[in-house]
């Protein structure tokens, strides 16, 4: 544990003891004693050390491998902060970080990536994402909708598409290479509307081109077209609930007159949430597991994939995909608004 002055570390506890974070607590500290007083991360681990349980201001004694070392603190200080790095709990716990290492693995804690997110969602997207997911619960509870839905996005497809994979070798063989592709290839903007009973309409922009709202009304049309042709009921009668999210093009004025006249509903859909967009959550997701170590040569045999791709699938693909809308919304609401690690 870093050398602080005893003062110092009463301070830190009080601040511990009154809510605050230690970045706030950090600043506290610095403006009263001087900007070198304590540093951001000096108080970060002995946040830690004081969530773990144990509010002794007094250091461990000696740095050498001890007798025992408590589990239960080790788990509990873990718990409270799992970005702590082992040489951080060894200063914590007063021990080497090979002691640290190997207590860990009979706790059956491993070292896992932190797991990236789209946003950094503020209290006002977290409460935004709940109040919507439970209005949509129920709304779903008292008249079930999902065979209602109409949901689209869009993608882009690279023509080509390298995976670098494991390999199993002997311990001197050396690993098969694999070209990265090019910084700037050839890509491809993929456009598709889709619902329970599969994939109504999808196209593609010309070469490198970017939506617009100009063309996204445009595409509306042709989904609409599509839809009227191959599910007229749901046109006619039911009336077309339409899932997108809240890119510029589809949030523009244009778009909202467009959707007016052709009489859908559009269901709210919170800002910064892939996770509850069915296109990402499970159609690209699989989309982009089948485009691995795909090269295309031209827009017809990419076009053509896709086409095959699309009608591979059975029917219930597309129909579990807008059903899992019901438990994404209902995780986002028992976790307070979080993002759904997946």
């Amino acid at each position: 544990m870093p050398q602080l002055d005893q003062h110092l570390r009463h301070c830190l506890l009080y601040e511990f003891e009154s809510g605050k974070d230690a970045s706030a607590a950090t600043q506290t500290i610095c403006s009263v004693y001087g900007r070198d007083a304590v540093t951001l991360r000096t108080c970060q681990r002995w946040f830690a050390k004081f969530r773990s349980g144990d509010r002794s201001l007094k250091d461990k004694e000696g740095r050498g491998r001890p007798s025992e070392l408590d589990d239960i603190a080790l788990e509990n200080l873990v718990d409270s902060d799992p970005r702590l790095t082992t040489r951080e709990i060894a200063e914590v716990m007063g021990c080497s970080h090979i002691t640290i290492i190997s207590h860990l693995h009979q706790l059956g804690k491993v070292s896992k990536l932190g797991v990236w997110v789209p946003h950094q969602l503020s209290a006002v997207n977290k409460q935004q994402r709940l109040n919507t997911c439970d209005a949509l619960l129920s709304r779903q509870n008292l008249d079930p909708f999902f065979d209602r839905i109409v949901t689209g996005d869009e993608k882009w497809v690279q023509y080509m598409n390298v995976k670098r994979k494991r390999q199993w070798l002997d311990r001197n063989q050396l690993p098969a290479t694999s070209s990265k592709p090019e910084k700037h290839q050839r890509k491809v903007m993929l456009c598709v509307g889709w619902n329970v009973q599969g994939i109504i309409h999808f196209e593609l922009l010309p070469r490198n081109a970017t939506m617009t709202a100009r063309l996204y009304v445009d595409q509306l049309d042709r989904l609409n077209q599509s839809l009227s042709r191959k599910q007229p009921s749901l046109v006619n009668r039911k009336g077309v609930l339409f899932l997108h999210d809240n890119a510029r093009p589809h949030v523009a004025k244009v778009t909202r007159e467009k959707i007016k006249d052709l009489s859908w509903e559009v269901l709210p859909h919170p800002p910064y949430s892939p996770d509850l967009a069915p296109s990402d959550f499970h159609l690209f997701r699989s989309l982009q597991n089948h485009l691995a170590d795909i090269n295309f040569v031209d827009e017809e045999s990419l076009k053509n994939d896709l086409s095959a791709f699309f009608a591979s699938k059975p029917p219930n693909f597309y129909r579990r995909g807008i059903e899992a809308l019901a438990s994404r919304w209902q995780m986002v609401v028992n976790s307070d608004g979080n993002y759904i690690v997946d």
